[in-house]
């Protein structure tokens, strides 16, 4: 497994502000796969969405994914809301590193990107019912994926982060390392 720290979690959650942050604490660089798509694409996440459709996205998702297990490691790396979705992207992401999953309730999402019109999913008419319906569809695939989680309603920037480098700190204890799937529980608690 890899030395980098991953970010999971519905779009809204937090994973980009908090890698940015969490890279500043630990002194190691801050990937996020969406711009680095982005970048490589030349396009915006909204126009490959529009103009070559989810599926495309997902597969350059996957391929983000690839190219970041080739390069160094001891990064932070904050992922885009739908790419856990995909079981392939789940097992790269195991390879890694660990991975923190950041977990919202839909209350907090609509809150926080009421005014947000760059997310594809979020377009089109009665935003709260959608977020509703994919965080119940994506909870139990985020919760399979993660190492960690940690719950980011009502809490600040460095409450997130101080517990997330607690139960960083758990993990690394030879006696807490299973994957959350067999002991049900998060690391730390």
């Amino acid at each position: 497994m890899g030395s980098n720290i991953i970010l999971i979690g519905f779009m809204g959650c937090g994973k980009s502000s908090i890698g940015v942050r969490l890279s500043y604490r630990l002194r190691r660089t801050v990937t996020d796969t969406d711009k680095k798509i982005e970048r490589q694409a030349r396009m915006t996440v909204s126009e490959i969405f529009e103009q070559l459709g989810e599926e495309a996205f997902r597969q350059m998702e996957t391929q983000c994914l690839e190219q970041l297990i080739g390069e160094r490691q001891e990064q932070i790396i904050s992922t885009g809301g739908g790419l856990p979705l995909r079981e392939r992207n789940r097992e790269l992401l195991r390879e890694l590193g660990t991975v923190v999953y950041l977990r919202v309730t839909a209350r907090t999402v609509c809150a926080r990107l009421a005014s947000d019109t760059t997310r594809p999913l979020l377009q089109g008419g009665h935003p709260e019912e959608k977020v509703g319906r994919l965080l119940q569809e994506r909870s139990g695939v985020y919760e399979s994926a993660a190492d960690l989680i940690v719950d980011v309603d009502n809490k600040g920037f460095e409450e997130i982060l101080d517990e997330i480098l607690e139960k960083l700190d758990g993990a690394k204890a030879p006696d807490r390392t299973k994957r959350l799937e067999e002991n049900n529980e998060t690391v730390g608690d």
